[in-house]
């Protein structure tokens, strides 16, 4: 099978930007062709599993989105070095995932069927949200796309031989895994009843929590609705999915206006440029930062107004985070806060390997971490685990939960963790200089330095960044720095 980046002379390259993967890339037809693959996904009881006790996509699902987003950018893209490198990551982070479920089945994220049924709603899905637009892909865009994510399998597991390998046959597959596999699973409910419902604003609509809420409560169950409509008739029967009246017509509505970009002139609509500008956190000094200060300060106002239009509470427009006082970045947040904003990363209400876990990943990810570096990070916070676990889990059930961790705070600080703030330095400083110079402080915190940690010859020094960091960590003060890191949506 052809898994490189060039094909024939009449025949579009699997990866690179005349793939048929690369012209969908800015489509808004697939955001909901993704929310679709994704419940299809979570309906495996394996994937389902793995999704629950390790994913950040219900307390953090705009940084899930984006670091997806990138990663599938890296997959897909020309350069096959890049390619391989994407491939030996994501194998390294699904690694570490195992386990069991409710029921006491093991998952594990490394299991070739499991991962080719993964491959498989991202293909079906995209057919499937051409069809429902009205534009449906003739026989011989099929194939070649389907060539593209069987190259796509195969640059993770060695080859394709999970799935069927002419496209004729990838149709019965995909019934008899609908039929026969999939399940009505929590993490499929978390998406379609959960998610939407209760989704966080993106760091761009954070000052407005009222214009947000008032916005969700209207987008989410169409969304969700627009969704169950559009998964197989057979799951749908065998999940007990509610029929709502109307619901294929507004999920066919959905699809056909969203096929309606295709008229807007070539480069309208970008991504990439549309999760970036989601992600920029206030005092950004990124260029477009001016623009989001506005659109931030003009949807603020509109909160407001709708404040005052509606029954909802005043409190939900006061600011969502603590103010930090001038100069240092830093004020006060409560525990509970810390708590759900920080420490539960996968959302689930208590504090557990899986969290620290995902912080592992989150700054592995930030650094672009290489062998051996990423595996000393992830012991560094194992072992952080290992003594959290030891001073807070109180009643021995093997996680923290929110009421041990208020009770004893400052047993947070030990040494792990300083040792954590060492490793994550050392990760940070590439050139061994000793400092993080500019540079590389753009690349964990994705902005520029602020004029208090520049002291250091231009740096920032050692003993600043750990102190710093083991500050966020252990206690309940908020960091410019580190709050968009690890506690943003």
């Amino acid at each position: 099978m052809t898994t490189g980046t060039t094909g024939t002379a009449d025949e579009a390259p699997l990866f690179g930007p005349q793939s048929q993967f690369a012209a969908f890339f800015d489509d808004p037809r697939w955001a909901l062709a993704m929310i679709r693959a994704t419940v299809l996904e979570a309906a495996h009881p394996q994937v389902g599993a793995a999704l629950l006790d390790n994913s950040t996509f219900v307390a953090h699902p705009w940084r899930r989105l984006r670091n997806t987003f990138l990663s599938m950018r890296r997959m897909f893209g020309a350069d096959p070095a890049v390619r391989e490198r994407e491939a030996a990551r994501l194998n390294r982070l699904h690694a570490r995932m195992s386990g069991s479920d409710s029921r006491g089945r093991p998952y594990d994220a490394m299991d070739r069927a499991t991962r080719a049924w993964v491959i498989a709603t991202l293909f079906e899905s995209a057919v499937t949200m051409c069809r429902l637009s009205g534009q449906p892909l003739d026989q011989d865009t099929m194939e070649r796309m389907y060539g593209e994510y069987r190259a796509y399998l195969a640059a993770l597991d060695g080859d394709a031989g999970e799935l069927p390998e002419a496209l004729h046959d990838f149709w019965s597959y995909f019934d008899r895994v609908v039929e026969n596999e999939l399940e009505n699973t929590e993490a499929a409910r978390v998406i379609l009843y959960r998610l939407f419902d209760n989704l966080p604003a993106p760091a761009l609509l954070d000052s407005a929590p009222t214009l947000w809420a008032a916005g969700r409560a209207v987008v989410g169950p169409l969304l969700g609705a627009i969704t169950v409509a559009s998964l197989p008739a057979p799951y749908r029967r065998r999940a007990g999915l509610p029929e709502m009246p109307g619901a294929p017509t507004l999920m066919q509505g959905a699809y056909f206006a969203a096929g309606l970009a295709r008229f807007l002139p070539e480069g309208w609509i970008n991504a990439e440029s549309i999760i970036e500008v989601l992600s920029l956190s206030p005092g950004s000094d990124d260029p477009r930062a001016r623009t989001v200060a506005a659109l931030r300060a003009r949807m603020k106002r509109a909160s407001a107004l709708l404040r005052l239009l509606t029954p909802l509470g005043a409190d939900l427009d006061a600011d969502p985070a603590p103010t930090a006082s001038a100069g240092t970045g830093q004020g006060r947040r409560s525990a509970e806060e810390f708590f759900r904003q920080v420490l539960d990363q996968t959302g689930d209400g208590h504090l557990d390997w899986p969290d620290l876990a995902a912080m592992a990943r989150e700054l592995s990810t930030r650094l672009d971490l290489d062998e051996p570096e990423e595996t000393r990070l992830y012991d560094a916070f194992a072992a952080w685990w290992r003594e959290l676990q030891a001073a807070l889990d109180s009643d021995g059930d093997g996680r923290v939960s929110a009421q041990e961790y208020a009770a004893a705070v400052p047993s947070l600080a030990g040494p792990a963790l300083i040792r954590v703030a060492e490793v994550l330095f050392e990760a940070t400083d590439k050139d061994g200089g000793g400092t993080i110079d500019a540079n590389e402080y753009r690349t964990l915190f994705r902005t520029a330095f602020h004029r208090d940690l520049a002291a250091d010859d231009g740096g920032y020094g050692r003993s600043a960044f750990v102190g710093d960091f083991v500050a966020f960590m252990s206690g309940r003060r908020t960091s410019t720095p580190y709050d968009p890191v690890l506690a943003d949506a």
